[in-house]
């Protein structure tokens, strides 16, 4: 109904005096859902081990596409983090850790540092999504840099993701499209690789298409990425690329037994056509059966919640895992999860009340305002000393 399509448009809003319909959301922080960059991370640890800077460049382009793939279908919003609210993830089989906190309220910002357990790479940066509203549709645009750093290569690399548009939001399906230009830069080499989302087009013909090239610092171009971030991509030689582009336009017949030569032909009856001679940087991996019924989640996504058995005496108190709203949401208590929400929201603002009162300035645990050395920008940076486990005079936000 209309009225439900409207409330979508506030909930995305958020605004700070109302509390926004549950039905919305998805059970997860924000900050949770941040983390979900790190479901790929098999492809840093792959950069790592390669030899040749632009085959690295190429598979740090594999884990930037790779790092909003989650987001297809997607359309639940994630929950707002608490100020001061923080979220931790250890993956010891992918060799990680990961922590991050809601370093802002207004605007929005948080922050997320995560390093590797055999020393080979520190990924962090911080996020802070602009809204816009365009009638039928909501655009967030990612403000914000994040840096992967291969330390045995004593090389960096930034970029900001594109833009995240949902349509609909008045009538129809709600989908979801990524668009806009993705720079990655490599500091220590000079080269860069240029990412294209493209918008969808009139005919949906372009739906999801991401397209681009590496260069080095001379703006020689090396290679030509190519695919979709709902299903894979690839990368082939420029000219390769460019005799494929000619054919195509010829309407050669023969390209129709091109797919059918190549070795690495997809279980998936995926969408993008392979030009012959192109390597795969990355393949998605399939969602699991009930995704569906569960807010789209990935296998990955619907782990981010779960508090092991022991966890409890080791998180600190402020770990999205012990937000009540969130936690009766994903075991369907809607009205609870509604009513926690209200009460956390109203403490919220009850203790910035008291602050401003105070005339007391919010101070950070983990992250400080600082500035990034490869950018010159301002960053958020960890502090450090998290997982020295010590959570004395923690705020109690829930």
């Amino acid at each position: 109904s209309l009225f439900t399509h409207i409330s979508t448009i506030l909930s995305w809003f958020e605004l700070s005096k109302i509390t926004m319909p549950i039905v919305f959301n998805e059970p997860l922080s924000f900050l949770q859902r941040m983390t979900e960059y790190m479901e790929h991370t098999y492809l840093i640890n792959r950069a790592c081990s390669l030899s040749d800077p632009m085959q690295r460049m190429q598979t740090v382009a594999a884990f930037a596409v790779s790092a909003v793939a989650s987001q297809w279908d997607r359309t639940g919003k994630p929950f707002n983090p608490l100020l001061g609210e923080t979220y931790e993830l250890i993956r010891e089989e992918q060799g990680f850790r990961l922590i991050s906190e809601q370093v802002s309220h207004h605007p929005p910002v948080s922050a997320f540092h995560a390093e590797s357990l055999g020393g080979d790479f520190v990924f962090h940066g911080s996020i802070y999504p602009k809204l816009k509203f365009w009638g039928k549709s909501v655009e967030a645009e990612p403000k914000g840099t994040i840096t992967l750093e291969l330390l045995k290569h004593n090389e960096a690399y930034t970029w900001s993701n594109p833009y995240c548009c949902v349509h609909n939001i008045i009538m129809g399906k709600l989908w979801i499209e990524q668009r806009g230009k993705v720079e990655i830069v490599n500091y220590r080499t000079g080269d860069k690789c240029v990412l294209n989302f493209k918008p969808c087009g009139m005919f949906g013909k372009e739906l999801h298409k991401v397209e681009g090239y590496i260069q080095d610092k001379s703006k020689k171009k090396h290679c030509i990425i190519y695919g979709k971030w709902t299903e894979c991509l690839w990368s082939v030689d420029p000219q390769v690329y460019e005799a494929h582009k000619k054919l195509e336009k010829k309407g050669d017949k023969t390209l129709k037994n091109v797919r059918k030569s190549l070795h690495d032909m997809p279980e998936v009856q995926e969408t993008v056509s392979v030009i012959p001679g192109s390597t795969l940087l990355w393949r998605i991996d399939s969602r699991p059966p009930q995704s569906a019924m569960m807010y789209n989640f990935t296998n990955f996504a619907m782990s981010l919640n779960e508090l092991d058995p022991g966890m409890e005496a080791v998180l600190a108190p402020t770990d999205s895992r012990f937000r009540p709203d969130i936690r009766a949401m994903e075991n369907g208590n809607m009205n609870e999860a509604s009513t926690e929400k209200e009460r956390l929201e109203e403490k919220q603002r009850a203790a910035r009340k008291e602050r401003a009162k105070n005339d007391e300035e919010w101070s950070t645990r983990w992250f400080k305002l600082g500035t990034n050395t490869h950018t010159g920008s301002q960053d958020w940076l960890y502090t450090g000393g998290y997982f020295s486990r010590n959570y004395q005079n923690l705020p109690e936000i829930y």
